[in-house]
């Protein structure tokens, strides 16, 4: 019999439409505690609709969603106060400072004033920011902002971090820093759900790369067992193949063509 409460997330039958548009077309799906997933597709697959939903920022879909072993269609919020989020655009109030808005977000969470500043100060100096603790945001650059917003997610040291393109603006340094906080978290048992056009990262930090293409999953495994699968060497291949885009060449090939016409 099926051990769920080693489940972290689990979906089924899920649909969603904008209009006559089905964005999503039934996805079943369990993910478990540990695990670290790379959620793929091409622009308007349903991969940020599918994190809205799951993050209670999106109604009117049908199916079921249960996050830490809560329907999230019920009223009882508290699975919230256990997931952490990093939208891929995001309004930071940049009139605040770092301080005033991790403290903010701290007490959102349920955390006492004080406990949000101090853990909030030592991560600022932890991602090497920690002089900008007490500036306004509107001086910061993309980056530090980025930061900020990492930090945010992490500070009520959630079970489950929802991460769309979090390493946006982060310098080299910066990534090797996140990519090895996600690993070592996942190992204490938390679960990633990270959600990104950077094939290259999701092939490397993922342990299940989930693709999703027009509303539906077409692949489900570890990195190799895509790769057995398809016969390609990258994921971006492997992406690719199964979505059926092979126009790169040809459309670059227009582009360039263009580009260099006579003015």
């Amino acid at each position: 019999m099926e051990d769920v409460r080693n489940l972290a997330i689990r979906i089924r039958d899920l649909k969603m439409n904008y209009g006559v548009k089905q964005v999503l077309k039934g996805i079943n799906l369990d993910v478990y505690k540990g695990q670290i997933i790379g959620y793929i597709g091409p622009n308007g697959a349903g991969k940020s609709t599918t994190v809205k939903i799951m993050l209670g920022l999106e109604e009117g879909h049908t199916g079921e969603v249960y996050i830490l072993g809560q329907n999230t269609a019920h009223e009882n919020i508290e699975y919230k106060r256990k997931i952490g989020y990093v939208p891929e655009t995001a309004e930071i109030y940049d009139n605040l400072t770092a301080r005033e808005y991790l403290t903010f977000i701290g007490e959102l969470y349920g955390m006492k004033n004080e406990v949000a500043d101090n853990k909030a100060e030592k991560l600022m100096k932890s991602f090497k920011i920690g002089e900008m603790y007490d500036s306004r945001m509107s001086s910061y650059s993309k980056g530090m902002k980025q930061k900020v917003l990492i930090i945010s997610s992490l500070l009520h040291n959630p079970d489950i971090l929802f991460l769309d393109e979090p390493l946006s603006g982060l310098d080299a340094n910066s990534v090797m820093v996140v990519k090895e906080i996600l690993a070592q978290l996942a190992l204490q048992g938390k679960t990633i759900f990270y959600s990104s056009h950077i094939m290259d990262v999701v092939e490397k930090i993922s342990n299940r790369i989930i693709l999703l293409d027009d509303g539906e999953i077409l692949a489900d495994g570890s990195f190799d067992e895509l790769k057995d699968q398809c016969k390609e060497g990258s994921l971006e291949e492997i992406f690719n193949q199964l979505t059926g885009f092979d126009e790169h060449q040809a459309i670059a090939k227009e582009v360039v063509s263009v580009i260099q016409e006579e003015l």
